[in-house]
């Protein structure tokens, strides 16, 4: 089992570089934009008024942007495949590595699947009479074979467009990105001609439950800025320039809910959004006079859904891949494809999840959201307290990068990052103002029982540093 495991680390080198910055940043970036502020910005509004919700998506922004910049300087310092998995591996060690990036999977995986339900309820605004065959219900929500199909047919494209190479997804987000923001642009146009400063009052409303209820949601939504890192060894720019894309797409994707905030309460009364069906197509149709712009306006849903799909399953696989060739996962997810030289195993793994997901119904949408958002919080916790142990333990380490200076404004910025993180994880917990259900939280914890079992598979005793993934597969090797 130990010889089949370290057989990956033989393929290390065998990445292609092809990406240039634009297609990094149009992966980090895509990736945070998916259909969240399609189908979830009415009710943010609902929540929390124009303004409150507006706060909370900048307070959410500035969290991450922090967070981001302690990823920035490490992909700088590490450029390889996995991010996280290097991060931590070398700060922390091997076990905690695992945790960290079994966390940043499990957060991409639900939101692959999340894309995967959200594309046939996104074409049922389209087409109406989508909805044939029924199979069952789950939670109340009925279960259309034919509706299924359109998430589970994408799944195979996507996946398939990924396994023919990180060039052509490259290309592939790169058109859609263009095209999502073009929408934008529409958006904006529509609000300063046809939108009401009027509409969007209340400027508040739910006090403080209604401003968390929007800020719990923030890492599900700018998830994504760290498929930069994952992606890291496919880039062929300079790993400073790498490190600078980051907080530049979390910059890019904070302006962007900001702005679909606005222009949707600028369209309507707040009553009118919060009842909508989908509340940012039904804004630009009537900024418009024209059912035809809520239609573009889903068009634009669309892109958000392929590129955030698109981006996430690029980065999960870069973890798996990456974990694979450490040991901590079997040899089989570290398997290159013998032509394209991607992670064909790793993703058709998560494109098969991704795949049975529609079968599940609408009602994963939100179990979806809400399971992933802890796993996402945990593994920026360990970054970032990674991020104060290496400035501490190793301050002539080669940092292309070096943020907040050489003296303590870095470890500020990196202690600033993990007290946000761990502030925001408490949200979840019973008891909170945006407290978990029980639904969520059984998705959490069947995707971390199962990371259990690999977990205590991992050698204990192995101490954290640069050589540390090597120590790791020597003491796989004699078992």
């Amino acid at each position: 089992m130990a010889e089949q495991r370290t057989t990956a680390g033989a393929e290390d080198a065998s990445l292609l570089k092809v990406l240039g910055n634009w297609d990094a940043l149009a992966l980090g970036f895509g990736a945070m934009i998916g259909f969240g502020w399609v189908v979830l910005t009415g009710g943010w509004i609902g929540s929390a008024g124009t303004m409150g919700a507006t706060l909370a998506m900048v307070a959410g922004g500035v969290i991450m942007g922090v967070v981001g910049l302690t990823y920035a300087e490490l992909t700088a310092a590490m450029p390889k495949a996995g991010g996280e998995h290097n991060f931590i591996l070398r700060g922390m060690g091997p076990r905690w590595s695992f945790i960290g990036s079994w966390a940043i999977t499990g957060g991409y995986v639900t939101i692959v699947a999340f894309e995967a339900v959200a594309l046939p309820r996104t074409a049922l605004y389209l087409f109406p009479g989508l909805n044939q065959i029924p199979l069952w219900e789950v939670a109340g929500s009925q279960v259309f074979l034919t509706w299924a199909l359109v998430g589970a047919l994408a799944a195979v494209v996507i996946t398939f467009i990924n396994i023919r190479g990180v060039k052509l997804a490259g290309v592939a987000q790169t058109f859609v990105v263009l095209f999502l923001l073009l929408i934008g642009l529409i958006l904006i146009f529509g609000s300063f001609t046809g939108g009401s400063a009027r509409n969007m009052e209340p400027l508040f409303t739910g006090g403080s439950a209604g401003f968390f209820a929007v800020l719990v949601v923030v890492p599900f939504l700018f998830v994504g800025f760290d498929v930069i890192p994952q992606s890291a060894e496919e880039v062929k720019i300079p790993a400073r320039q790498i490190g600078k894309l980051v907080v530049v797409a979390v910059l890019m994707a904070t302006v962007w809910y900001v702005m679909t905030i606005l222009t949707t309460s600028s369209a309507m009364p707040a009553n009118e959004i919060v009842e909508a069906d989908i509340a940012t197509a039904d804004a630009m149709g009537a900024l418009f006079g024209s059912d035809l712009m809520a239609k573009v306006l889903i068009a634009g849903g669309i892109a958000g859904i392929l590129t955030s799909w698109n981006s996430l399953l690029l980065g999960a696989s870069r973890l798996m891949y990456s974990m694979a060739r450490s040991g901590m996962l079997p040899a089989w997810f570290g398997k290159l494809h013998p032509t394209y030289r991607t992670p064909a195993n790793a993703l058709m793994f998560i494109g098969g999840l991704s795949f049975l997901a529609p079968f599940f119904g609408e009602s994963m949408l939100v179990w979806l959201v809400d399971s992933g958002a802890p796993s996402i919080v945990i593994a920026y916790i360990l970054v970032s307290v990674v991020f104060v142990i290496l400035r501490r333990r190793e301050p002539s380490m080669d940092r292309p990068l070096r943020v907040g200076g050489a003296g303590n404004g870095g470890l500020i910025i990196g202690i600033a990052a993990a007290v946000l993180c761990v502030a925001l994880l408490s949200l979840y917990l019973p008891g909170m103002p945006a407290a978990l259900t029980p639904p969520p939280w059984i998705l959490f914890g069947l995707w971390w029982v199962l990371g259990m079992f690999f977990l205590f598979r991992i050698p204990g005793g192995i101490a954290p540093g640069e050589d540390a993934e090597h120590r790791l597969l020597a003491a796989l090797r004699k078992r």
